[in-house]
């Protein structure tokens, strides 16, 4: 097991007013510490997603672990071949390498604190998300992209069978 030890000289403090943010609803998403704000220790962003609104299509990392954090409403999220609901409270973390995908329940809204450890430099890559949402950029161009943020897309059955 190796430990890895983040170095970063000043304490990372957030506002709330001075985060920004990517998106509209039903899908908005606020960019609160990158990668090199943490010395490499974590990355975080806040997701809220409108009833029943799709957070992230099945992908996995092979660099880090992802915890969702669920501060209110409810989400499915995948993880493996496994489809969990987390309500407010729950805490679910995807080990490297492990499919998952979250979502909004179907009637309900999510708002969730999302951590990748190690971080990666992500703040980009959901502004990325933006240009294609916009019709600056294609869909296709996430594939050019998908090894700087660490960002792998794949199939699910599971999740396939879960959200249609």
């Amino acid at each position: 097991m190796s430990l890895f030890v983040p170095h970063f000289d000043d304490t990372v403090l957030v506002r709330e007013a001075d985060a920004e943010t990517v998106g509209r609803a039903p899908v908005t998403v606020r960019l609160l510490a990158d990668s090199s704000a943490t010395g490499g220790a974590l990355s975080t962003q806040r997701v809220a997603l409108g009833p029943g609104a799709d957070g992230a299509l099945p992908h996995r990392h092979t660099r880090s672990a992802e915890m969702f954090f669920l501060l209110d409403g409810a989400a499915d999220i995948l993880t493996g071949e496994e489809v969990v609901t987390a309500g407010p409270g729950d805490l679910v973390v995807v080990p490297p390498g492990t499919p998952h995908a979250f979502a909004a329940v179907p009637g309900t809204g999510a708002d969730l604190l999302i951590v990748l450890t190690p971080g990666v430099e992500r703040f980009e890559y959901f502004r990325h998300l933006q240009r294609i949402r916009t019709g600056e950029a294609t869909p296709e161009s996430l594939r050019e992209v998908q090894e700087r943020y660490d960002n792998h897309f794949l199939h699910s059955s599971a999740w396939q069978a879960r959200r249609g």
